[in-house]
């Protein structure tokens, strides 16, 4: 018997080497292994079992009723462990089938942050073509004490509704087929301890990185035992010698709640960040085109939009849809990546030079993966969509799925765009995708995309990329790779932009979330909100406006000035750094982001409080920290009215601040002014 581990900080994976299979021992809060007896001493005979034990190994066999590593209809294969490599902060395991010559990989590792990377690799090393079922990423044993579950589901304009339910006395199963991961969020899940919260107890978070279809499942078996099974949803053939690499899984295990759990989370995704540079710079504030006008622009049109958004402080300007040939409506144009010359003659690059003398950089919308039926691409080449032959060739948004699987799909597309951004100053790329798919496309779909985004990004390594699927439909960890932002919903409502942002930052940092303030009424919803209330939620993210400012009253134009400087002297705390979330008395949420020491303090109210006055709001991640001097910097929204009495410490906390002794914001709690509906207190805590 062998015992191998990898140790986080606070987790450990245990795994023992018993013949020709490895078994797992453990996988949670951190333990010792040192002095480990055999797993087989601790089994006992079952009654209704096999005579001879067959425990829970990285790649079960014949006589294992559970979830497999991999599934090959018609046999049944019988892993044997060949060589397990253990390296300082890996392990690889490298197994074989003798009857069909499959060889499986799996690698685990740990990532900066404290979380694990598990990955597999497929090979076919025998003489005949085979075809593969599924291939999980990761078969897992979940804890014990685990006692609920948080997934996501959301719909275009309704990302990230979290969901809560008990681990399942059978099967819970999350299956995607639409082709992208869809407006639920990436294909993870949260699983908590029966005493865990924001900030305490054990919490397992998971995630896929792939940007297809995926299929997540938890399974308790009829010894009591839970386990997790995650991989890409498409099966495929593998030809002799032939080597298919399944996405990888981040896991992230915590004992300090859902905060600790996210945190890992973070670090894992941001250690798959490709930055220009290699390092974040401060995130531009954003101003986009599109609610501000939509398809109806011109040359003059949208330079007197970009010279409002530099009056206000933006720091990049995006032209969205509606710049290319054909394009006053979304039933045509999709496919022909050249500029409109009715509405711009002399091409983006005029444009585009105008808006860099503005100060701005300048970024472009496209849509790459997708062709409407009325453009000259279709018209020559109609074979390029994504199609079953003899079937229909359903539209969506008036538009068909382009079939990037095919060489020349793929190479017509990086032309397309090399051209563009060689001969244009475009510095910035908001990459929408439209529709989901039908035929979703499979693996290959997914595996020519990441082929012409990497393509694009080692020929302008200094371009960035925002991912955009109709909003948020496709927001994963492995898209994540190529991009450096996520829009994270077509709906710029505050109210619901709330709580689809934590929902986001559930899995991803807040420097990727693209947050902007939209115009009132929102777009979206029809719901009116202050432009403070607006700007308030969306201070966090990757701050952007998504309206025409010179539209707005001169004193909201300051007021969103204001807002935007405001955001840029504190971005330094907001992105790239620490976050905590939780929830205060009466309905409030919370979120603070900084280093440890130096923190900025966001408390939000949507609806309307029903106690009569504020509780104090307690601040778990302040324990331990020394005095804390706290300082409220803004306030936005609805403010007090008659009958809500702003109390006398307010002043001096606005002021000069006041400086709390150890332990009493963690514990006892901040003094709050009233909040009513729809408003934002912004504090700095600074140790």
């Amino acid at each position: 018997m062998t015992i191998f581990a990898l140790h986080s900080p606070e987790a450990s994976l245990v795994l023992e080497q018993s013949g020709d299979a490895l078994l797992w021992r453990h996988l949670g809060q951190r333990v010792d292994a040192a002095g480990l007896p055999p797993l087989a001493s601790t089994r006992g005979a079952a009654t209704f079992s096999l005579d001879e034990d067959v425990p829970f190994a990285t790649a079960p066999g014949l006589g294992w009723f559970g979830p497999l590593a991999v599934s090959v209809a018609g046999r049944v294969l019988r892993w044997a462990v060949t060589d397990v490599a253990a390296k300082p902060g890996s392990l690889r395991v490298t197994l074989n089938d003798a009857d069909t010559g499959l060889l499986l990989e799996q690698i685990l590792r740990l990532l900066p942050g404290g979380g694990f990377e598990i990955s597999a690799t497929l090979g076919n090393d025998g003489p005949v073509p085979i075809t593969i079922d599924h291939l999980a990423s990761a078969l897992l044993p979940l804890p014990t004490g685990l006692h609920r579950m948080l997934s996501w589901r959301g719909r275009h304009a309704a990302e990230f509704v979290e969901c809560v339910e008990p681990l399942p006395a059978h099967q819970w199963r999350r299956e995607t087929r639409r082709g992208l991961p869809g407006h639920g969020g990436p294909p993870g899940l949260y699983l908590l301890g029966q005493q865990a919260g924001w900030d305490q107890g054990l919490v397992l978070a998971v995630q896929l990185a792939w940007s297809g279809d995926a299929a997540l499942a938890v399974e308790r078996d009829d010894e009591g035992r839970h386990f997790l099974s995650v991989g890409a949803a498409d099966g495929f053939t593998l030809e002799p010698g032939e080597r298919h690499a399944a996405p990888p899984l981040l896991l992230a295990v915590s004992g300090q709640g859902r905060n600790g759990a996210m945190q890992q989370m973070h670090g894992a995704v941001r250690a798959r960040l490709d930055w220009p540079s290699g390092k974040m710079r401060p995130r531009p504030v954003h101003l986009n085109s599109w609610e501000a006008c939509y398809f109806r622009h011109d040359e003059a049109r949208i330079l007197e939009l970009a010279r409002a958004a530099a009056a206000i402080g933006a720091e990049r300007f995006i032209l969205d849809d509606g710049w290319f040939r054909g394009r006053d409506h979304d039933r045509a144009g999709l496919g022909d990546w050249t500029a409109d010359p009715h509405k711009y003659p002399d091409g983006l690059k005029p444009l585009a030079e105008g808006v860099n003398a503005l100060g701005l950089e300048f970024g472009l919308w496209v849509e790459p993966e997708m062709v409407n039926p009325d453009s000259d691409l279709y018209r020559a080449h109609p074979d390029w969509a994504l199609n079953v032959p003899g079937a229909p060739q359903p539209t969506a948004r008036n538009q068909l799925v382009l079939n990037l699987s095919l060489p020349q799909v793929e190479d017509y597309l990086f032309t397309a765009l090399d051209r563009l951004l060689t001969n244009v100053p475009i510095a910035y790329l908001k990459w929408d995708h439209n529709r989901d798919l039908a035929p979703a496309g499979g693996l290959c779909q997914v595996q020519g995309l990441y082929r012409l985004l990497a393509r694009l990004r080692a020929a302008h390594p200094n371009v960035e990329i925002e991912s955009c699927a109709g909003g948020g439909g496709r927001i994963d960890a492995g898209i994540a790779a190529f991009t450096h932002r996520f829009w994270t919903s077509d709906n710029l409502d505050a109210v619901s932009r709330a709580t689809i942002q934590r929902g986001f930052q559930a899995f991803f940092p807040p420097e990727l979330m693209g947050a902007h303030v939209g115009a009132s009424p929102a777009h979206a919803t029809g719901r009116r909100q202050s432009l403070g209330f607006r700007a308030g939620v969306a201070l966090p993210g990757h701050f952007g406006v998504e309206m025409d400012p010179a539209k707005l009253p001169e004193t909201e134009q300051a007021e969103l000035a204001g807002w935007i400087a405001f955001h840029k002297q504190w971005r330094h705390l907001l992105h790239g750094q620490t976050l905590v979330m939780g929830e205060g008395a009466d309905g409030l949420l919370w979120q603070a982001s900084g280093d440890g020491a130096d923190w900025l303090l966001l408390v939000t109210r949507i609806a309307p409080p029903q106690d009569r006055r504020p509780q104090p709001l307690t601040l778990p991640f302040l324990a331990g920290v020394g005095p804390v001097h706290a300082r409220l910097l803004a306030r936005a929204g609805t403010l007090s009215h008659k009958g809500f009495g702003e109390p006398e410490l307010l002043a001096t906390l606005s002021g000069d601040g006041v400086i709390f002794p150890t332990n009493w914001l963690a514990h006892a709690g901040l003094p709050l002014p009233p909040l009513l509906a729809e408003s934002v207190a912004v504090f700095h805590l600074k140790a």
